[in-house]
């Protein structure tokens, strides 16, 4: 089975949610929103869209995932958000781990072309203004969630701060998409007879237009200020 998914595997396929519960299930989405919060490869993964389509997929994931089925769509969208959360818990934890070890040698290297050790000063004057609200909203951007972390490790932010603000954000995020994936999915269904797993694809691209549109509309309106 692994060596069929190997050979038909191309790497556009990590973008699409679909391929996830697929080809692996409840474990490659566990993996994926890991990977997406805490490690720099992961800033490309479908963290929105997958935790949505998980959501309207929520009841087979469980079931195949865990091997258990607990009778009422409730109950596997609360376990279902408890597993991915630790896994995006987890994962910020290790992003933050990694910018706390390489901080201190990020503030003593010089400045080149690429590296500003000012840009660093400023992050860290931010975290410890807005650093709480960052960390939660974060969760709520592609890339940013991915990079968050990281810098709040760099820039020394304070380990108890984080780690409240780590678990208020990604609870927060995991359950908010998991139930607007399940319920949209019943809702849609219900009054429309609209069946969205047929058609994921569209879905999903409004996914990203929607989450990514307040990063664009800030470097515009930032870029107007400066002009």
């Amino acid at each position: 089975m692994l060596d069929l998914i190997l050979l038909d595997f191309h790497w556009t396929q990590l973008l699409q949610p679909q391929w996830y519960i697929e080809n692996g299930g409840l474990w490659f989405i566990v993996f994926a929103v890991f990977a997406e919060t805490g490690l720099f490869a992961g800033f490309f993964l479908p963290g929105d869209s997958l935790l949505f389509v998980t959501g309207i997929f929520s009841n087979d994931l469980v079931q195949k995932g865990l091997g258990i089925s607990f009778g009422g769509s409730f109950v596997n969208l609360v376990v279902l958000g408890i597993v991915i959360s630790l896994a995006g818990i987890l994962g910020n934890y290790a992003g933050y781990w990694f910018g706390r070890k390489s901080g201190p040698f990020l503030f003593e290297r010089k400045d080149t072309f690429l590296f500003k050790k000012k840009y660093l000063l400023q992050a860290k004057e931010f975290y410890d203004k807005h650093g709480g609200g960052a960390i939660v909203m974060a969760r709520f951007i592609p890339i940013v969630r991915t990079f968050a972390p990281i810098v709040a490790g760099i820039v020394g932010m304070d380990s108890k701060k984080f780690t409240w603000y780590n678990i208020v954000g990604c609870v927060a995020w995991v359950f908010s998409m998991l139930f607007a994936g399940h319920y949209l999915q019943q809702l849609f269904l219900r009054a429309f007879h609209f069946d969205l797993t047929k058609h994921l694809e569209v879905i999903v691209i409004g996914i990203v237009l929607i989450t990514t549109a307040p990063v664009f509309i800030k470097i515009f309106t930032e870029k107007k200020k400066k002009k």
